[in-house]
């Protein structure tokens, strides 16, 4: 029930939002109405904004980052991400869990993260999504969510820099200015 209302609450302040401030329009990608096979496979990470540049510092250290989406048997998506730093690649997996009762995704150990999918055409890309990822304030009298970021995936390896200008535009309309965007000079990791 309480994620009910704060989704509804969610739609409520967007639209709000929209109305108050002229920026493009975004579409969320409900986790329990779309097929999540689309989502299967290999995505090249291409931009992280924030309105917090503490929120994003942690992709500075990258040169490049790809993740691997795979479903598992128990309805939970698998993602496995290779990430370029430096010299060294490294390894992680985080699992998502699809609930019933929530249009977003549950990170395991997390359980305080909502992680939403937005369509690629924020970023005018039919090959793209967009993952924001937000945790609530730490403490009731805080009045900022404590973590919010958007995070822009590729299908593509190679992009046009126009692309990720434009990502980088809406997200700025959105309020979130702070922005990094990986080098992608070294060889992927895999």
């Amino acid at each position: 029930m309480i994620n009910n209302t704060l989704s509804y609450f969610w739609h409520l302040s967007a639209v709000i939002h929209q109305a108050a401030v002229p920026c493009a329009v975004h579409e969320q990608l409900l986790v329990n109405d779309v097929d999540h096979q689309q989502f299967l496979g290999t995505w090249y990470f291409k931009a992280a904004v924030s309105s917090k540049e503490a929120h994003i510092e942690k992709f500075k250290a990258f040169d490049n980052l790809i993740f691997v989406m795979e479903k598992t048997a128990n309805d939970a998506l698998l993602v496995t991400g290779h990430m370029r730093m430096g010299d060294d690649c490294i390894k992680q997996n985080w699992t998502f869990h699809i609930q019933p009762d929530r249009d977003d995704l549950a990170l395991e150990g997390r359980p305080q993260r909502r992680t939403l999918l937005w369509s690629g055409s924020w970023a005018n890309c039919l090959d793209c999504i967009v993952l924001q990822e937000i945790e609530p304030p730490l403490k009731e009298t805080d009045t900022e969510d404590s973590l919010s970021r958007l995070m822009l995936y590729s299908r593509q390896r190679d992009v046009n820099s126009e692309l990720v200008t434009t990502f980088l535009k809406n997200s700025a309309c959105s309020g979130h200015t702070k922005s990094v965007k990986p080098a992608q000079e070294k060889e992927f990791c895999t």
